[in-house]
């Protein structure tokens, strides 16, 4: 065991010492030799190639005793935790060594391993940089995550700076990047900190972290040498409008699944019933019943049915018609004022929709630090900016339907409400429409709030006003009352 851990420490030890130090200073990072093929395993072309090279350039390395580097042999968290500290030293003192010296007497009696992290370990411990998370597994090869722990809180901001900030936040925020991080991975804050610095660009084009996969020598020394050399450090190719486009949204895909239940009966049958239809592209509903199916019973389920659509008005669905039997089934299919031409209106809505959301994000009126109550508040303004109430609408007029909104640039309330409705579905925020027997408007859930937001009345010339935004239900009730069962079900 003492040969095997003298030979690391050799493997591990330093070539080099910038000659002039300075005290917290990037400068003491200085390329103090030159690779000249040293690594036996390390051709040109590779991978790895410069990254290995810096390494060695550096002095933060010499490799393994037989010759080479050992680019794909995995990296133990020790050695994550050793190759850290000579970092934070070197930047702290421009010596690799000098601050885990401090340290070393009180290892000795450890065991040879041990001795080896010990006191790299115990000084990244005593600046501040490293917990005792990983106090147990420096024995154990490291995993992709625990490599960014080590690393996460080693250098200044003013050293490592969040050059990616924003694309970072953007590219995580649309869940189109870096999608095998989540708040439940182990140390994500700590992963994406290296993303926004540049210190990772991912694994694939989806910017993949493999967060639980063992990191190997070569990764190591990229994410390494990207410490320490600012002109290493990367930016990754991603295309901004890709990132927040809705384009490729579908009307199912703004649908909270339901689960179809065949003989509904109480309004939340219905809406589960309903939902299920919508999430599945659907404009048909099949229902059957016990015999003795009446006429009474088909107009029940029909308006049941009308009420549960209506809920959902940026679907543009406002019509439905029913065929049934004496026998309890029941067809149901729904359409628009739009008649023949419904599917087209929808598409057109959905398309036009689309590009307002686009477009808000491109001109930066929203952006991935708007919070809900921000980002609703800014479709409510565009709204208010881009429609008039259409007087002159009958019961007729597609200025029910939301498809005249964007086109049109008028509309009544349900026109109002369903574009409105649509505009925050395609943000991921949770709304429906509830109506009386002569408005229609939002209930939203903002930043984990239940608000009612009236974009109709809130449309006051080129202004949306603030009274009719984020009501409080009591404040929304103070003006337009609803029957209970008018509420989505819960």
């Amino acid at each position: 065991m003492k040969k095997q851990a003298l030979s690391l420490l050799l493997a591990l030890s330093l070539m080099s010492v910038p000659a002039l130090a300075k005290e917290n200073s990037a400068d003491n990072f200085v390329r103090g030799k030159t690779y000249a093929g040293q690594f036996s395993d390390l051709p040109e072309g590779h991978t790895f190639y410069e990254n290995v090279a810096a390494l060695y350039e550096y002095g933060l390395s010499v490799g393994q005793a037989d010759g080479t580097y050992g680019l794909t042999a995995p990296m133990t968290v020790g050695q994550a935790v050793i190759f850290a500290g000579r970092i934070r030293s070197l930047y702290r003192t421009g010596d690799p060594e000098a601050g885990p010296a401090a340290f070393t007497a009180a290892a000795i009696g450890l065991k040879d391993a041990q001795r080896v992290y010990a006191p790299y370990l115990w000084y990244l411990q005593a600046e501040g940089v490293l917990d005792k998370a990983l106090d147990e597994q420096l024995a154990n090869v490291a995993t992709r995550a625990q490599m960014a722990h080590v690393l996460a809180n080693l250098l200044p901001e003013t050293v490592l700076p969040p050059v990616n900030d924003s694309l970072i936040t953007q590219a995580y925020a649309s869940r189109r990047r870096i999608t095998d991080v989540t708040e439940y991975t182990p140390y994500y804050n700590d992963i994406l900190k290296l993303y926004r610095c540049g210190i990772s660009v991912g694994s694939d084009e989806t910017g993949s972290f493999l967060p639980d996969s063992p990191i190997t020598r070569g990764a190591a020394a990229a994410m390494l040498t990207r410490m320490v050399d600012p002109s290493l450090r990367l930016t990754p190719d991603w295309h901004l409008p890709e990132l927040y486009s809705a384009e490729g949204a579908a009307y199912e895909d703004l649908v909270t699944a339901g689960t179809y239940i065949a003989a509904p009966e109480t309004a939340a049958d219905y809406d589960q019933a309903v939902r299920y239809m919508l999430s599945q592209g659907e404009n048909t509903l099949s229902l059957k019943y016990d015999q003795d199916f009446t006429v009474s019973s088909a107009q029940e389920a029909l308006n049941n049915a009308l009420l549960a659509v209506k809920r959902h008005c940026e679907q543009g669905y406002n019509n439905a018609s029913c065929s049934y039997n004496a026998a309890g089934t029941m067809i149901l299919k729904f359409s628009s004022i739009a008649g023949d031409r419904t599917e087209e209106y929808r598409s057109e809505t959905l398309s036009a929709a689309i590009a307002v959301h686009d477009a808000l994000w491109q001109q930066g009126t929203i952006t991935p630090a708007s919070t809900q109550r921000e980002i609703a508040w800014a479709y409510y303004q565009w709204i208010a900016a881009n429609c008039t109430y259409d007087d002159a609408g009958d019961n007729t007029s597609v200025s029910h339907l939301p498809y005249s909104l964007f086109h049109n640039g008028k509309a009544v309330c349900d026109g109002y409400t369903g574009a409105y409705n649509l505009l925050l579905k395609l943000e991921g925020i949770d709304c429906y429409a509830l109506p009386n027997a002569t408005h229609i408007w939002t209930v939203a859930t903002l930043d984990g709030e239940t608000v009612h937001i009236d974009a109709t009345w809130g449309d006051q010339g080129n202004t949306g006003t603030k009274q009719y935004f984020a009501m409080t239900p009591e404040q929304s009730y103070s003006l337009h009352p609803w029957p209970k069962e008018n509420e989505l079900p819960q």
